[in-house]
């Protein structure tokens, strides 16, 4: 209760203060997602293409009924990192980001591309969070840094390529782990700063793991942590403690910083330590068109072209006007001597990092000093890993690499604006807005028309072919779609165009031979792609089919096995050999090699399909079901295997089962191959109407196809029904689809349509046997025995009994003339046959009594 005389007060509501810099940076915020949606918004639409293919769609460990254990154990592309073969990639985090996305979006490229697009302008976020904190005072500069790096079109390759996806998440860990680690220093004016927070001192550790595990680029964060806190943390400090003090306190003045360094060294050591036990202890074998500098036998040629690939790559930050997804052979030759004209961009190079460097140092106690240290950080240690220094990488130039890179570049560019911006007036400031807009727009523009590059295969192909007419791999890359797509003579172009470019193309040499229609021509290509790489597994299979087909046996069961030895995860390497064990009976050898076959290739579908095949060949059914549906479960689209499936079901009488699986085929493809089948699964239990919907339909898409149908008729179990069993016993491989059609018209009652289609067939193709029975057998249906006769007249001509019925027939009728040439042409045909001769004598007493009643 109030006390009188005292009145309530209504308190008005609080004030909400609105903080300018918090608008200033949520306007920031929002202008860079607009920008990024803008720039890669396009990239939403684009397929899986390139390298996703081989990392996601064909990567056993992305699916979600892979073990996790794999997922850790093998490289990048799904291989061990023990094998041979193995690019000793070991990114098991972004493998993780890929099963997720399988598990929650299943295989719809764009939930791949809007995680990638998100990852995106997180880095660019952050990226504009770490300059603010960590770099410029001015949080306009940050802002330029940014959108700088947004926009940038070496970056399309990483954010519109799913794969890219790689460097753009261990950046994003990179910034984190830096940031983690500068928050751990205690910073202080007079005394080298201690660790503030051993916890984010070990976040950072974690962070940085975490970046490497993504990327191996990722290590590269503890350098720059290192270093920056070398420079930038502790150098201040350092400087003035020792104009104090006396030289012999150095240690126990560094020593803060010296812990830190000694973890980090101590605790990189460690995690390198795992990195090549993982491996194996050896390092990735590449071949010659991967980087041919680096096997080159000249040390000056390796110096020359290593060192003029770094302003190669500068140039593409610089003018990212001419982009490509592959650099490989022949797109920018060996640089082999010193009056090279390109070594004139390598010292050009090599003079402006020393400025920067020198530049650096000199200012390290101001603010601008800083700037330049962290932009060549930030543009120099993440490169390392690529630029041939330490150990040879399979790759000329990777745009793709050059996304964490690019901050420095970006924070550079920033810093030259700053200092233009302080001593430019005011119109040379105008200006210079005005170009930086013109710039930001112009990057915009490309990275756009970029991404459409990456929307499809052939349009990634295409354009690769365009920018780089002189590069034999986007020419070999280009074949292989169209080897894929069918178009078998534009293949055989630009494999021929690859191999002029680069003749030791061991690859293209042997997909050219399996596009030949020369057997010899086929079997001189294979062995010319052996002598170039005797270790070609594809190119040991190729030649190993084509002499087992030959007939050479032994030769080719020993190229067989050299293939496995070679590729030991190629599966059909062992589905060959094992199908060579099974036709000369060797089947314990035969079972063998399928049960080593699925123990290195678990998740090949076509290897337990074949497996299967062969298991209900010797009998094991049951065993073979498994395999089948083993199979569907890893390709949920290989109707093959379902097809299989429904007729080792359809054997055993399980007909509900076995269309069910027939029509979960169809769901996938409407192929003759499913169509046949089932709709002799129809045919055989009485369902006329719907077998021939589906003769109808497989007829469409197969109409010249015999075999198929006349497989349906010896398939099919005989009804009882008198109509056709005086043919469907004796079907010849005159047989043909339409033919087939019509007997089913036929068995459904429509006589009347089957014959119109039998005498349409009939006049197109006399030579169809089973139409002259199937037209015979309506028409003694109908009890017209005579057109029933006269065919079989026709369709049987050495046989007496046709010409005696066709006879009889007329010497009912009283065409006495006619049935005497019908009986003496039987008896020419059967001359002891006294049936005959009987019919003869009763045609001479019949025309004797005539005469004689004349």
């Amino acid at each position: 209760m109030t006390s009188p005389g005292r009145e309530n007060k209504v308190r008005p509501p609080p004030r909400v203060v609105v903080r300018p810099e918090a608008v200033r940076a949520a306007a920031r915020f929002a202008a860079l997602a607009a920008l990024c949606v803008l720039c890669y918004g396009n990239s939403l639409r684009g397929e899986l293409v390139h390298d996703d293919v081989w990392a996601i769609v064909n990567n056993p460990d992305v699916r979600p009924g892979s073990s996790l254990r794999n997922v850790f154990s093998n490289d990048f592309w799904g291989k061990r990192m023990a094998d041979n073969t193995s690019h000793k990639s070991y990114r098991p985090l972004c493998i993780l980001t890929f099963k997720l996305n399988i598990i929650l979006g299943g295989m719809t490229p764009l939930y791949f591309h809007l995680v990638n697009v998100c990852l995106h302008f997180a880095v660019t976020c952050l990226l504009m969070h770490t300059c603010q904190r960590c770099v410029f005072e001015d949080s306009r500069l940050a802002f330029i840094t940014a959108l700088l790096f947004a926009v940038h079109p070496v970056h399309t390759e990483a954010v519109s390529g799913i794969v890219g996806r790689a460097d753009v998440l261990a950046c994003l860990l990179f910034l984190l782990s830096f940031l983690s680690y500068v928050r751990s220093v205690a910073v202080s004016v007079d005394s080298v700063p201690s660790t503030a927070s051993i916890c984010s001192l070990l976040l950072s550790l974690m962070l940085g793991t975490c970046a490497m595990l993504v990327k191996e680029t990722g290590v590269t964060v503890f350098g720059v942590c290192v270093v920056y806190d070398a420079l930038v943390l502790s150098w201040k400090p350092l400087t003035h403690r020792l104009s104090v003090s006396r030289l012999g306190d150095l240690f126990s003045i560094c020593s803060p910083f010296i812990k830190r360094a000694g973890l980090i060294f101590a605790y990189v050591v460690v995690i390198m330590s795992f990195r090549l036990w993982l491996m194996g202890g050896s390092m990735p074998l590449f071949s010659e068109q991967d980087n041919p500098a680096s096997f080159s036998p000249h040390l000056l040629t390796r110096t020359l072209t290593y060192a003029y690939l770094l302003p190669f790559n500068a140039w593409l930050l610089l003018a990212p006007t001419v982009l490509c997804y592959d650099w490989q052979v022949g797109s920018i030759p060996l640089v082999e001597s010193v009056g090279d004209m390109r070594s004139i961009a390598t010292v050009l190079l090599a003079l402006v990092m020393l400025g920067l460097c020198v530049r650096c140092l000199l200012s390290l106690q101001r603010q601008e000093g800083r700037e330049v240290l962290v932009g060549i950080l930030f543009l120099v240690f993440p490169f390392i890993p690529a630029s041939n220094l330490f150990f040879r990488v399979g790759f000329v130039v990777a745009e793709r690499v050059l996304y964490m890179p690019s901050m420095g570049y970006c924070v550079l560019v920033a810093h030259g604006l700053g200092r233009l911006y302080s001593v430019l007036g005011r119109w040379g400031t105008t200006v210079l807005s005005v170009s930086m807009l013109l710039l930001l727009l112009l990057f915009s523009w490309k990275t756009v028309q970029q991404n459409q590059v990456w929307l499809s295969r052939e349009a990634l192909f295409r354009s690769g072919i365009q920018t780089l007419p002189h590069n034999a791999k986007v020419h070999y890359n280009y074949a292989n779609f169209l080897k894929d797509s069918g178009r078998h003579q534009e293949a055989v172009h630009h494999y021929s165009t690859a191999l002029r470019l680069y003749p030791r193309h061991a690859s293209a040499i042997n997909n050219l031979g399996t596009l030949t229609h020369d057997v010899e021509e086929a079997e001189r290509c294979y062995r010319k792609a052996l002598d170039i790489n005797p270790q070609h597994n594809r190119a040991l299979f190729n030649l190993g089919n084509l002499l087992k087909f030959q007939g050479k046996e032994q030769e080719a069961e020993a190229l067989l096995k050299e293939s496995i030895h070679f590729g030991q995860h190629f599966a059909d390497a062992y589905s060959s050999l094992a199908s060579l064990y099974a036709e000369q009976k060797r089947l314990s050898e035969a079972n063998e090699v399928y049960l080593k076959g699925i123990e290195n290739c678990p998740d090949s579908s076509d290897l337990h399909n074949n497996y299967g095949v062969f298991l209900v060949d010797t009998g094991e059914g049951e065993l073979a079901a498994a395999h089948y549906q083993q199979a569907v479960r890893l390709q949920p689209a290989h109707y093959v295997a379902m097809v299989n499936l429904g007729r080792l079901l359809r054997s055993s009488n399980d007909n509900k089962e076995a269309e069910s699986w027939y029509k979960r085929a169809l769901q996938v493809t409407r192929k003759v191959d499913i169509l046949a089948p089932l709709g002799a699964l129809y045919y055989n239990t009485g369902r006329y109407e719907e077998a021939l919907q589906v003769y109808r339909e497989a007829a469409s898409l197969q109409p010249d196809s015999t075999d198929i149908w006349l497989a349906l008729v010896k398939t099919s179990e005989q009804q009882g029904l008198c109509l056709c069993e005086c043919w469907l016993a004796n079907v010849s491989d005159s047989c043909c689809g339409f033919c087939l059609q019509a007997q089913v018209l036929a068995m459904a009652g429509r006589s009347k349509e089957a014959e119109k289609m039998t005498l349409d067939i009939i006049s197109r193709q006399g030579s169809c046997i089973e139409c002259y029975r199937l037209l015979s057998a309506i028409y003694s249906k109908r009890g017209n025995f005579t057109e029933s006769y006269k065919l079989a007249v026709e369709l049987k001509p050495e046989q007496s009994q046709a010409w005696m019925n066709m006879g009889g027939i007329q010497h009912i009728k009283g065409d006495y003339a006619a049935a005497r040439m019908y009986y003496q042409r039987a008896l020419l045909l059967s001359p002891a046959s006294k049936l005959l001769k009987e019919n003869l004598a009763k045609l001479d007493r019949l025309e004797r009594r005539l005469s004689g009643g004349a």
